[in-house]
């Protein structure tokens, strides 16, 4: 499939005067949209940190194809007012995809609140259009996301399915947290605070222009952190460091992000990314030095009660953002189900029903996957400890 450059995209049906819709296939066009894209994130209450400008053409940059993007682009006389920035990809057969893959807990369109319905209707004529051979997959919507519009109103043959887990909590101040907590739960966190306390640890916001000096020593912290243990592989390539590199000063500028140190002793002990916008915060990725965990710091504690703070300063809901791991459920967070929205063309539902059965037997091997992966590694580490004159694999 040639890539467009930017083309008009016919209309299905008629656009309402003074909306067009536009299918660009240019990096370059791409990069330059920042100003505008930018613009219509601030008029989309639903838009995540993983919508901006930044981190969409940063991640392109790391990880897209060439000859693959594709982005659907509604103006209303003149002005960007919905984007859906995607790709096209072979799994086997055509789906488009957003931009952003795995490193993004939110996906979603963009859509401009003032004119939400006219908008949303011109980004599904282009959808429609774009998606001749192509599923239309949006994964990872946030429920109330602007791809649950584009769902409801599409009118050609749907899917809809549970997607990733998030568990989020209320933006209050830490202590109102531990109310929410059992009694002796909320006393060993209380006791956690006071070691923490107890370490006059320094946190401070890292200004913009120091954001890469403190990504690159995030970047070695995590590194050695996970030494000898199962570190997420793509969080030690080359790719990933530039992706960051790249999205997070930006970020830190426009209010999407703030990077904190973390110092012990005059050193830094620790860094995280925090990503916001309008309704969220949430913790993307930190590091921390062994010593700080030597000197007895609860680290997840450490960054939840500063994350909670900055929730409660602005009013935001609290992220944990995807996964289900034990320590976040010590705070009694609410579970937050993302949404996959599979669409195609009425003349392509044979192609959805069998891509909508492939995707569900892929989840169903990552959830079995998922539940034998304890026992896999107690096998591990007892396979290990024999090695090395332990007790031997039973």
């Amino acid at each position: 499939m040639t890539a467009p450059t930017t083309a008009r995209v016919r209309p299905g049906l008629p656009l309402p005067t003074g909306l067009s819709v536009t299918l660009c296939g240019d990096p370059d066009r791409f990069a330059r949209l920042a100003p505008a894209w930018d613009g219509l994130h601030r008029r989309c209450r639903s838009a995540t940190p993983f919508q901006t400008h930044a981190w969409l053409h940063s991640w392109w940059r790391s990880y897209g194809t060439p000859g693959r993007l594709r982005l659907l682009l509604v103006h209303r006389d003149g002005r960007l007012v919905g984007a859906a920035p995607l790709i096209l990809t072979y799994r086997p057969m055509p789906a488009l995809i957003p931009l952003g893959g795995t490193l993004s807990d939110f996906l979603d369109v963009l859509i401009d609140d003032s004119c939400a319905d006219a908008a949303a209707h011109a980004l599904i004529n282009g959808l429609s259009q774009a998606a001749r051979a192509a599923v239309v997959d949006l994964r990872e919507a946030r429920p109330g996301a602007a791809a649950e519009r584009v769902f409801e109103l599409w009118p050609g043959p749907r899917r809809r399915r549970d997607d990733s887990l998030c568990l989020e909590l209320p933006g209050v101040p830490v202590e109102e947290l531990l109310r929410r907590m059992p009694a002796s739960s909320a006393r060993r966190s209380r006791s956690k605070l006071r070691k923490l306390a107890g370490l006059d640890l320094e946190d401070r916001a890292v200004p913009e222009p120091e954001v890469p000096r403190a990504i690159e020593t995030m970047l070695r912290l995590h590194s050695l952190q996970w030494q000898g243990r199962g570190v997420t592989p793509e969080h030690l390539r080359p790719r990933f460091a530039a992706h960051l590199l790249r999205a997070v000063p930006p970020m830190v500028g426009a209010g999407h992000a703030v990077v904190t140190e973390y110092r012990l002793d005059g050193r830094v002990a620790a860094v995280d990314v925090t990503l916001t916008s309008s309704g969220l915060a949430g913790g993307y990725l930190y590091g921390a030095h062994p010593d700080l965990r030597a000197a007895k710091a609860d680290i997840n504690t450490m960054l939840l009660r500063h994350d909670a703070e900055c929730a409660a300063r602005t009013g935001r809901a609290l992220s944990l953002l995807r996964g289900d791991e034990a320590y976040k459920h010590h705070w009694r967070p609410e579970r937050v189900v993302n949404q996959r929205y599979l669409l195609a063309r009425r003349e392509l539902e044979p192609m959805l029903r069998l891509y909508a059965a492939q995707a569900a037997g892929r989840t169903r091997l990552a959830e079995e996957v998922r539940t034998r992966a304890p026992a896999l590694r107690a096998w591990r580490t007892r396979l290990n400890n024999w090695r090395a004159g332990g007790a031997g694999p039973r």
